[in-house]
């Protein structure tokens, strides 16, 4: 990362560090906790080591990451306590979206949301966020600055602690849960069965969902005590098909948008103008593979603006 010349400038790093941030924790919440963090620190040395320091974004990422690594260590202990299933928070792509009152997002006023910060990649698909669920911190960390960043290990061994040799192992065992991954289908593909879906659910058509779905197919839903969800897993296509048929029986007047959800074609579900649960899939084959559905409305906040409101009700499903 080149040199940035004052102290005003580090503000243009905040995009990147959200980004890595975002990646690092798949909390948005978490993420701009961590990158506040790492400013607050930069603010708090003194004008003489801000000078002697080459790269400020370069220590800006270091020390995001560091906050982030030990985010990570004690956020498994904080999801034993969790209730239910703990899911990445999902992100709209609100380039489309209508702000309430006409008002410009760009305009001098508005917030610098983390939201809008964050690139819709591949990087960030649910799918690869769970997956990054699933490493240790350090692989975790040295996987996404390596992999998806592309810092030097020589830089991601001063966050680790650790040799640059050890850094390129770890990245290479996290490269390893990710290897059987698949490539992703098209968006255009994506999009189609999904829309496929909604119509067939829409229409609490049993059959035609079980068609949609690959017979192993697994849908995971997260309330986190705070909305009404499945606390464990369903699995198999046709139960999974019957259970979603069940929700459309006891939410009369649900409406189901089709809305790219972490990049990818995807289903928000909203009554009353309130969002009530966002959806992803994974598809291969034309089936869908994975479903994960957040209902915690804390994870939703994002969301406020594509249905004016947040769910706060505890539905049971």
């Amino acid at each position: 990362m080149g040199t940035v010349g004052s102290t005003d400038e580090t503000a243009g790093e905040r995009r990147q560090l959200i980004n890595v941030a975002y990646r690092l924790l798949g909390s948005v919440t978490e993420a701009e906790d961590a990158v506040q963090d790492a400013y607050a620190r930069w603010y708090a040395l003194p004008r003489s080591r801000q000078e002697e320091i080459l790269s400020p974004g370069a220590w800006l990422t270091t020390v995001t990451s560091r906050i982030c690594l030990d985010l990570l260590g004690s956020a498994r202990a904080r999801r034993e306590r969790y209730v239910g299933a703990w899911l990445p928070e999902p992100l709209p792509d609100r380039t489309g979206w209508d702000r309430p009152g006409g008002a410009d997002p760009t305009g001098p006023t508005a917030p610098a949301d983390p939201v809008d910060q964050i690139v819709l990649d591949e990087s960030v698909a649910m799918a690869f966020l769970v997956v990054l669920e699933s490493m240790t911190p350090a692989e975790r960390v040295a996987f996404v600055l390596h992999d998806v960043f592309r810092y030097p290990f020589a830089e991601i061994a001063a966050v680790l602690g650790r040799t640059p040799a050890a850094c390129k192992q770890l990245a290479a065992s996290a490269r390893r849960r990710v290897s059987v991954a698949r490539a992703p289908v098209t968006a255009t593909g994506q999009a189609d069965v999904v829309r496929h879906v909604k119509e067939a659910w829409e229409a609490k058509d049993i059959a035609a969902l079980v068609d949609l779905l690959n017979p192993a197919a697994v849908m995971t839903a997260d309330g986190g005590g705070m909305a009404g969800a499945v606390l464990r897993p369903v699995e198999g296509g046709a139960r999974i098909a019957q259970y979603m048929v069940a929700i459309a029986d006891k939410a009369p007047g649900l409406e189901l948008l089709e809305r790219s959800v972490n990049g990818v074609p995807g289903l928000v579900a909203q009554r009353a103008g309130v969002v009530m649960t966002v959806a992803s899939f994974d598809v291969c084959d034309g089936r869908i593979t994975r479903i994960w559905a957040v209902r915690n409305p804390e994870k939703l906040r994002p969301w406020a603006w594509e249905g004016q409101g947040l769910s706060g009700a505890s539905c049971d499903y």
